[in-house]
């Protein structure tokens, strides 16, 4: 027995010494080699994992958008725009204005026009002609005030020399005298309406209104105290019925009949009417005004041109200067 207990305790220590304890394996790279060229295998490694550490979230950084490229016209460097201030003001009541015009053309030729036809065609010419001296007459104390207003003491001068002139010597202004040998004193346009766009105020928007017919705000004011004028400071008869009536019917005869041939010009055959009533006045009226600065007016409209008594010549001292009708 205690043969068999000795030999059992030395085979345990054989194998004890056989079979080590066991160690930590250290990783040997697979590059790694032995002095007798043969490769150590290589000992599995437990892959350790380090901790995890919550990152907030970053915001990506916000850029403003980028515009969209604009293409670029063409020719747009070889392009130069100029804008300039327009003297035209516009037609922002076209609408309303046009119903206006539609319905006095259709008055105009059911009534005014035949009427001013007939009293052209059976009036003799001398009758015609004094009753517009007359009435043109009246307008000279107008006209100097407003050549006063200008700055133009030299027009307003020989404006009373033509109505002293054609006042006495030519029968309350029937005949015009002053116009011919020796005196040569021709007449002239003038109103507020031309002193207001003479200092520089604008026409305003473009109005044709029944009675009255194509106007702007500017004209209308100033038509307005042309014709407070004479009742404000003479009084009668300007503020009678007996005269105004008379003179206001003769008057829209006198014109509607010089201005017959320019309306037919004007609306006949003419694709827009209305638009070439309109360019035709605001051209007028603006010629008239660039006669007052000494300014060349733009070529007039083809009816304008057309038309001798529509005409601002450019005679020598103003003595062939025409004076232009009221507006149509």
């Amino acid at each position: 027995m205690l043969a068999f207990s000795t030999a059992t305790m030395v085979a345990a220590l054989a194998v004890q010494a056989v079979d080590p304890l066991p160690v930590a394996p250290v990783p040997v790279a697979p590059s790694t080699v032995v002095a007798d060229e043969q490769r150590v295998p290589e000992s599995p490694v437990v892959p350790v994992s380090p901790p995890v550490v919550p990152v907030a979230p970053v915001a990506a950084p916000q850029t403003a958008p980028v515009p969209a490229p604009v293409p670029a016209e063409p020719n747009a460097q070889k392009d130069i725009v100029v804008v300039g201030q327009s003297r035209d003001a516009g037609d922002p009541l076209r609408g309303v204005n046009a119903q206006a015009f539609g319905a006095t053309q259709a008055v105009d030729s059911a009534v005014v026009g035949p009427v001013a036809r007939v009293y052209k065609r059976k009036v003799p010419s001398p009758i015609r002609k004094g009753i517009h001296n007359f009435l043109y007459n009246l307008r000279e104390p107008i006209v100097f005030v407003n050549f006063l207003l200008q700055f133009k003491p030299g027009k307003a001068a020989e404006t009373v020399g033509r109505f002293v002139i054609n006042s006495t010597v030519g029968a309350a202004g029937v005949i015009d005298v002053a116009k011919k040998r020796p005196f040569r004193l021709p007449r002239r346009s003038n109103g507020f309406a031309n002193t207001l766009g003479y200092h520089g105020i604008g026409n305003g928007p473009f109005l044709f209104l029944p009675l009255v017919g194509p106007t702007t705000v500017r004209d209308l004011i100033g038509g307005t105290l042309d014709r407070l004028l004479l009742p404000t400071a003479i009084g009668s008869p300007f503020t009678d019925a007996s005269y105004t009536v008379p003179a206001g019917v003769l008057g829209a005869l006198d014109h509607r009949a010089d201005f017959d041939e320019t309306l037919k010009c004007l609306h006949d055959d003419v694709g827009d009417p209305y638009a070439s009533s309109r360019a035709f006045y605001l051209h007028r009226r603006q010629a008239e005004i660039d006669h007052l600065h000494r300014r060349p007016p733009a070529p007039p409209p083809e009816c304008q041109a057309a038309l001798p008594a529509t005409r601002i010549p450019v005679g020598a001292a103003g003595a062939t200067e025409t004076v232009p009708p009221p507006g149509p």
